[in-house]
């Protein structure tokens, strides 16, 4: 009988140590055959790993679905391009992406900026990076700025990159924005440009 009370203690705390979340064994009885007591051999479940964390992705809009970025800056996507509008502009703007004139398979960055009292307006393609287009960061005149991203469905190669400014008074330069850095989801640089 005490070798079986030893065997079924040996397996309780081996099966305990082995991961199971809760055993119980019998514990030994005295000379009446009366348990004093029982015990019961709880080994902690492991912790949850932490959720990762994903990088964000351009948003995904339809052919022709209007984003509006600041009001009376609207634009939208097709395959063939860029498109968008302004105040002064309202009939809007085309930049191609199919004329011959941007080089998808190599990496590039393009940039538009338009502008009322308030506010500034600024835009471009970003294409042929590696890896999935995940943030756009710029220097302009006004700081450092955030953008956004929006591309087509299907992974086309190419998207477009959008910001909103405060205006700053002229300084003399040329240039709104001096750098254009869009980074895929590893925060490696999908494509760049430095305009000054």
């Amino acid at each position: 009988m005490k070798r079986t009370l030893k065997y079924l203690a040996g397996a309780a705390v081996t099966a305990a140590v082995a991961g199971m979340a809760t055993m119980s064994y019998a514990a030994p009885h005295d000379t009446a055959g009366r348990a004093p007591h029982s015990a019961t051999v709880t080994a902690a479940a492991p912790a949850a790993a932490p959720a990762a964390k994903h990088a964000p992705t351009p948003r995904i809009v339809q052919p022709g679905e209007r984003v509006t970025g600041a009001p009376g800056f609207e634009l939208w996507l097709t395959p063939e391009g860029k498109h968008w509008t302004t105040p002064d502009m309202p009939e809007g703007q085309f930049r191609s992406v199919v004329d011959g004139n941007v080089d998808l398979s190599s990496p590039g960055v393009s940039v538009q900026s338009e502008g009322t009292p308030d506010r500034v307006h600024l835009s471009g393609l970003y294409y042929g990076g590696k890896g999935t287009a995940s943030t756009v960061e710029l220097r302009t005149a006004a700081g450092p700025l955030q953008g956004k991203l929006v591309e087509l469905p299907g992974r086309p190669g190419w998207g477009v990159w959008y910001a909103v400014a405060e205006p700053v008074p002229n300084d003399g330069s040329w240039h709104f924005v001096s750098e254009v850095t869009v980074r895929n989801t590893i925060g490696k640089v999908y494509a760049s440009i430095s305009l000054r």
